[in-house]
């Protein structure tokens, strides 16, 4: 029986019921993230470019390569074109807020006394967020490069890091940092590009990392920042990340949500609600066992 396409719009491409449900078991499986008939228009929207760009005429023949040994790459891409990147510097900035007034200044007590800080942003996107860490960071600490400080910032979509590697933005892209920190966290403008200052660079270290894949980092960390990214994977998945990053997190440490996720029921006695979805890791807090990190490895 022939598979009907999914809407009766004109479209150029075949694309059926079919090739969207193997296309949202496949991302659903390699992220996390669901995909529901009303992603259909949006998936066919970014795909279309992909299928047109290897001068192809179904999402069949796509998906073949896809399935095949040989398409690693194109899975990347796939991934790469279904992932939402909206980020800016300092959004929710609340979260900021908490860090400034009640994390940086323990954080920089230890770290001036020679012991080891981390800062883990899961999901970075193209960097705004960890490198708005690093200015608030420096504003607090500037000899922070010299200290054992870092932050690890983490992202799926390898398209995305390569960006926050370079390091340069708009300018527009500027509006929402302060004055003050602008002049920590960023060099002068070339063109309409403005490059983030090296102080600010040496403190992050971006890396490549699945959520749903074990996590080469090893804790602790003092804070998590894991923002609007969770929303868009099932609950079982979220469940595993948030016990992931309490079991990462020292006894104290803070995590950090976007503003429309929640915690999981399961290890929510373990924190405390000390701000907008800002949670702290309850001392003495026992890891959960089979947590994600015992499938932790390597070090950060």
């Amino acid at each position: 029986m022939n598979t009907p396409a999914i809407a009766p719009l004109q479209r150029d491409i075949a694309f059926t019921r079919a090739d969207f449900a193997a296309i949202a078991s496949f991302v659903h499986i390699a992220t996390g993230i669901r995909l529901t008939e009303a992603n259909e228009p949006l998936v066919f929207s970014r795909l279309a470019k992909r299928v047109r760009a290897l001068e192809l005429t179904t999402f069949a023949d796509y998906l073949a390569i896809i399935r095949s040994p040989s398409g690693a790459e194109e899975r990347e891409a796939m991934i790469s074109a279904l992932t939402t990147n909206t980020t800016r510097f300092f959004r929710e900035d609340y979260h900021f807020d908490t860090i400034v007034a009640d994390l940086l200044p323990e954080l920089a007590e230890r770290a001036r006394r020679g012991e080891r800080v981390r800062l883990w942003s899961a999901g970075c996107s193209s960097g705004e967020e960890p490198y708005s860490l690093a200015m608030s960071i420096l504003q607090a600490l500037p000899d922070a490069p010299d200290l054992d400080l870092r932050i690890l910032a983490t992202d799926i979509d390898r398209r995305v890091l390569a960006q926050a590697e370079r390091g340069l933005y708009p300018a527009e892209a500027l509006g929402a940092v302060p004055d003050a920190l602008r002049a920590i966290g960023f060099g002068p403008a070339t063109g309409a590009s403005v490059g983030i200052a090296p102080q600010a660079r040496a403190l992050v270290t971006f890396r490549f990392l699945n959520l749903v894949e074990p996590w080469p980092v090893r804790g602790p960390f003092d804070a998590i920042l894991c923002r609007n990214v969770a929303i868009y994977m099932d609950d079982a998945t979220q469940a595993g990340i948030w016990r992931g990053f309490a079991d990462l997190l020292r006894p104290g440490g803070y995590l950090f949500t976007g503003h429309s996720e929640r915690i999981s029921a399961e290890i929510r006695p373990r924190f405390d609600l000390c701000g907008k979805t800002t949670y702290r890791l309850i001392d003495g807090s026992a890891p959960e066992s089979g947590g994600r990190n015992a499938e932790t490895r390597g070090k950060t």
